[in-house]
C-alpha cells in the first residue's frame, strides 16, 4: 500500500501538471471582452435645417459582437479538460492520502511530507467546490494547479520519508482534532492566497498598469470579484486556524505540562494569527484600501509557509515532528 502510495502521488503530480498546461492553452486562446459601443455625438448650433439647432452626428462605426469564433471553441474545450484533468488528480491524490494511511494504520499526518499531501488535497478539494458554484474563475485554475505542481514536487523530491507509526508524543486523541482543523484551515489558505495574488495583478491592471506581472492579469475575472473571494475564503478559514491553535494549546497541557511555550512552531502559529486577524481587520475598515488589506493576507500565508518549512528545516523544538534533516 506504501508503494502504490508513491505511485500515486507521481500520477497526481503529472495530472495536474497536464492540467496546468490545459489552463495555459484556455488562458492563451482566450478571447477578451467586446469593447461596449460608443453613443452618438450631438453637434450643438452646427448646420442648416437642425430641428432646436441640434444635429445629431453620424455614430462612428463599431465592430458588432461576433459570436466564439474557432479559438474561442478551443480555448473553452482547454479549460473544460483542464478542469477535468484536476478532479482526475485530485482523485489520484486522495488515493494516495487513504492508501498512505492503510499503510501506516493512522491518520497520514505524522510527518511533514504527508502533512504537505494533506494540505494541498484540501486546497484542491475547495477550489473544485468553489468551482462549482462560480464557474466564471476557471481561469484561476492555472495558478492554483502551478502550485500543486510545485508543491507536491517538492514534497516528493525532499520531503519524502518511509512510513513509520505514529511517536508516541503524538498518540492521542487530540491528534485528530488538532491536526485536522489545522490541515483544513491550512488548505483553504493556501487557496486563499491564489485569488489574493489574481486580485493584486487584475487591479493593477485595471489601474492602467502594463508592465510585467500586470499583463498576465489581462483575461482574469475582475478585480472586484477576485477581492471578495479572497475574503470570503479567508473569513471562513480563520475560525478554524483560531480553534486549531486552541486545541494545540489544550494538548499541550495535557502533554507537557504547559499550555504555552513559545516552541517556535508555537510562536509562529502565532503570528500567522495575528497577521490574519489583521487581515480580516483591515478588510473591515472603510478607510483601508482593499489591496493594502489584500497584501496582508499575502503575508500572512508566508508566515504560514514559514511555519510549515522553515522552522522546521532551521529550529528546533517540541514540534519536531517532520522527519527531515
Amino acid at each position: 500500500m506504501a508503494e502504490l502510495s508513491d505511485q500515486l502521488v507521481t500520477f497526481a503530480i503529472l495530472a495536474y501538471l497536464v492540467a496546468m498546461i490545459s489552463h495555459a492553452v484556455e488562458y492563451a486562446l482566450g478571447n477578451t471582452r467586446a469593447v461596449p459601443a460608443a453613443p452618438a455625438r450631438e453637434l450643438v448650433g452646427a448646420g442648416v435645417g437642425a430641428v432646436g439647432g441640434v444635429v445629431k452626428a453620424p455614430a462612428a462605426p463599431v465592430a458588432a459582437a461576433t459570436p466564439p469564433g474557432r479559438s474561442a471553441r478551443q480555448a473553452r474545450l482547454a479549460g473544460l479538460a483542464a478542469v477535468g484533468l484536476t478532479v482526475l488528480a485530485a482523485a489520484l491524490h486522495l488515493g494516495a492520502l487513504v492508501t498512505r494511511g492503510i499503510a501506516a494504520e493512522r491518520m497520514p499526518w505524522g510527518n511533514m511530507y504527508e502533512y504537505v499531501l494533506t494540505v494541498t488535497w484540501i486546497g484542491t478539494a475547495a477550489w473544485l467546490a468553489v468551482l462549482v458554484k462560480r464557474p466564471s474563475l476557471r481561469r484561476l485554475g492555472l495558478f492554483l494547479t502551478l502550485v500543486m505542481v510545485l508543491l507536491l514536487a517538492f514534497a516528493e523530491l525532499k520531503l519524502y520519508v518511509e512510513v513509520v507509526p505514529l511517536m508516541p508524543a503524538l498518540q492521542s486523541y487530540w491528534f485528530i482534532i488538532h491536526v485536522s482543523t489545522i490541515v483544513v484551515a491550512s488548505g483553504i489558505f493556501l487557496l486563499g492566497v491564489v485569488p489574493a495574488v489574481a486580485f493584486l495583478m487584475r487591479n493593477g491592471y485595471e489601474q492602467g498598469r502594463r508592465s510585467f506581472p500586470y499583463t498576465l492579469a489581462r483575461r482574469l475575472p475582475a478585480a472586484a470579484g477576485l477581492e471578495r473571494l479572497t475574503f470570503a475564503l479567508h473569513a471562513f478559514s480563520f475560525p478554524l486556524f483560531t480553534f486549531a491553535v486552541i486545541a494545540g494549546a489544550i494538548w499541550a497541557e495535557a502533554a507537557w505540562g504547559r499550555a504555552w511555550g513559545w516552541d517556535p512552531k508555537e510562536t509562529w502559529a502565532f503570528i500567522s494569527w495575528v497577521v490574519y486577524a489583521g487581515y480580516l481587520h483591515a478588510r473591515a475598515t472603510p478607510s483601508v484600501k482593499r489591496n493594502v488589506a489584500t497584501w496582508i493576507a499575502v503575508l500572512g500565508f508566508l508566515t504560514m509557509l514559514m511555519n510549515l518549512f522553515g522552522v522546521n528545516f532551521f529550529f528546533t523544538g517540541l514540534h519536531s515532528y517532520a522527519g527531515v534533516e
